[in-house]
């Protein structure tokens, strides 16, 4: 009987634990002006003024898996293409998951208009990389 109660009372205070975690987010991060105060993170949206043009390189960002940069293509301060310059190759099967990965990042980020966008299940240090490489390149134009 005391086996059974010491049982339950460790699986509530478990089950209380677990629901009381908060789930990890990563909040944008506020960059400085010149006059020293945050501004807010860029949200990906069209400038007033028509937006940049051209194509813009982001960042190598090295993952655990391998480099990975990408290019973005404004027109008018919209995505119109993202290009994946450097994936994960030192294996191949990093080669496989960058291959089935890229597609769906690129096409999250057209629907998405930002570098805000989902991970793929099973490339997660693909995803990243792509979509801080990604904000590295909007960064850069300015949007």
């Amino acid at each position: 009987m005391r086996k059974a109660a010491v049982t339950t009372v460790s699986t509530v205070a478990g089950v209380i634990l677990l629901l009381s975690l908060k789930p990890h987010q990563n909040p944008a991060p506020a960059v400085a002006e010149p006059s020293g105060r945050p501004s807010p993170a860029p949200t990906g949206r069209t400038p007033s003024n028509g937006g940049a043009s051209g194509t813009y390189t982001g960042s190598v960002i090295n993952t655990s898996y391998g480099p990975v940069q990408v290019s973005v293509t404004l027109s008018h301060g919209r995505i119109t293409t993202v290009k994946a310059l450097r994936t994960p190759f030192d294996r191949p099967r990093s080669q496989q998951i960058a291959a089935d990965a890229v597609p769906r990042l690129t096409q999250e980020a057209l629907s998405a208009q930002s570098a805000h966008i989902d991970a793929v299940s099973g490339a997660t240090y693909t995803s990243e990389g792509y979509a801080r490489s990604l904000q590295s390149a909007l960064d850069k134009a300015g949007v």
